[in-house]
């Protein structure tokens, strides 16, 4: 009786040990989902590249071959640079490359222009962070790889020329 209860418990351990392996399994798989995505903007006219959450991606002009312009707090707080666990490959459009942050994250590239995500964007689609400047100009990255100019504001019948 002793044995038919040892014998149970090590196929119970053997099933658990199954359960993990086939989870672990799963979740490797997961590793090579798509990270990066297309969509087009009917706003800016373009296919534009966007998340696995469709929120869009944006590529720095200062930031070329290597070079890191957003390194420090104030700048990811606002640009979350999109980046991958050692071992994932990025999947889902092609001349998607890691470039390694001065941190020593991985970070994903778009034709080596490294891709973040601006807070203030938080629906699939907007482009809130279209333009926006500092030591570069931020534009979200289209699929023929080049940054986009922002949207000219309307035309206004004012004839204010200071538009108020």
């Amino acid at each position: 009786m002793r044995r038919i209860g040892l014998l149970a418990a090590a196929l119970a351990v053997a099933a658990a040990a199954a359960i993990v392996a086939a989870v672990l399994a799963t979740n490797g798989s997961a590793k090579t989902s798509a990270v990066v995505k297309t969509m087009h903007n009917a706003a800016l006219g373009k296919t534009i590249l966007v998340n696995r959450n469709g929120l869009t991606l944006y590529s720095l002009s200062a930031e070329r071959h290597g070079r890191f312009i957003c390194t420090n707090g104030a700048c990811t707080a606002l640009w979350k640079p999109l980046v991958v666990a050692k071992g994932v490959k990025p999947t889902g459009v092609s001349h998607l490359t890691i470039v390694k942050r001065p941190d020593g994250s991985r970070q994903v590239a778009f034709r080596g222009a490294p891709l973040y995500r601006f807070v203030q964007d938080t629906k699939p689609g907007q482009t809130n962070g279209n333009g926006f400047k500092d030591v570069g100009v931020w534009r979200p990255v289209t699929t023929s790889g080049t940054s986009t100019a922002p949207t000219p504001a309307p035309a206004s019948s004012n004839s204010n020329p200071y538009g108020y």
